[in-house]
């Protein structure tokens, strides 16, 4: 069976930048209350008009020419995010039709913070297994017209912001590229965090009492995010180390779903990783969910954080709950 690696990279950030001063205008909250507790100073949010596809195609068309592709190279579009542009259809076709791609497959990827992980296992399986040749996966999300921008609704509020990042995989010599995808789930905790409503678990979907009750805006359980997410990141990053043969000093680079600075930090402690293999954007970008590691994957390509021959791994936890980790050789 053929290999899978990722051949091109892409990101696309909104130009607005909004820092923890301006969130304190609207909320009572502070820079020194934000840093301390998520470790980010701004986020970028979207101007009107713009859309998740619209970001998400973007940064596909990056990644494609970074590729040396172009888009009718483009076998499937998979597309992750919590935020689409409508309930249905999902934004994977509106990516087709905006990149005027030939009639290719696309699908979407409902897994939050996990979801990019999630989408390049998928692409890995369909390029090893030769059904397609390139596989576009797409990590968007536009959740700055989704938050509750009051004291309420801070401890979410703060968190999130805007963007989008894209990767091509392709084919690659067996033992080189993506090695392995590991994805776990854990529905008891999903209302630990979570988007309640509209959803159609309610009858009527949409109504005066939901808006009133405010369950149209995300709920978090932060003790509990926290508390699993610093035991199930290390989990998932091990396992994947394990099942390749590999151990912590093999790893070059840790790209973590960039949720909150501390866990990042914890997951670091806890295996034992120096500061410089755990990569960090969060504070300049916030929590951008499905999208944060392709962001941050982008970033390492052009810092020249990743070269060829690098062990990489890249790691996620989120709503559901849901973890996910890939290894990579680049």
């Amino acid at each position: 069976m053929r290999g899978a690696r990722i051949v091109g990279t892409g990101r696309e950030l909104p130009p607005r930048v909004v820092r923890n001063e301006e969130l304190s205008k609207r909320m009572d909250t502070t820079d020194e209350w934000i840093v301390q507790r998520t470790g980010i100073r701004e986020r970028r949010y979207a101007d009107p008009g713009v859309t998740t596809s619209g970001l998400g195609s973007a940064a596909a068309r990056k990644a494609i020419e970074a590729a040396g592709l172009s888009v009718g190279d483009i076998d499937l579009v998979v597309f992750a995010t919590l935020s689409p542009d409508y309930f249905f259809p999902g934004c994977g076709v509106l990516v087709q039709q905006q990149l005027g791609m030939p009639n290719v497959g696309a699908l979407d990827v409902r897994d939050q913070c996990t979801g990019f992980v999630y989408g390049l296992s998928v692409a890995e399986a369909y390029v090893k297994g030769g059904f397609h040749d390139h596989v576009l996966v797409i990590g968007a999300e536009i959740h700055s017209r989704g938050l509750q921008f009051t004291t309420a609704g801070r401890d979410t509020a703060v968190i999130f912001g805007d963007g989008a990042g894209a990767a091509v995989v392709g084919p690659a010599e067996p033992g080189r590229g993506i090695l392995s995808s590991h994805l776990h789930s854990e529905g008891k905790y999903a209302r630990e965090l979570i988007l309640e409503s509209p959803g159609f678990i309610d009858d009527p979907w949409i109504s005066h009492g939901m808006i009133d009750a405010g369950k149209h805006y995300p709920k978090m359980n932060g003790k509990y995010v926290f508390t699993h997410a610093v035991r199930r990141f290390p989990e998932t990053i091990r396992e994947s180390l394990a099942k390749n043969g590999r151990s912590l000093s093999d790893l070059s680079l840790l790209i973590p779903h960039q949720a909150n600075l501390r866990i990042s930090q914890a997951v670091g402690s806890a295996l034992d990783l120096p500061e410089g293999k755990v990569f960090s954007n969060i504070e300049r970008y916030g929590n951008t969910t499905a999208a944060s590691i392709p962001i941050a994957l982008d970033e390492c390509v052009e810092q020249e954080r990743i070269r060829e021959g690098d062990l990489v791994c890249l790691a996620a936890f989120g709503s559901g709950f849901t973890w996910a980790s890939a290894l990579i050789r680049w």
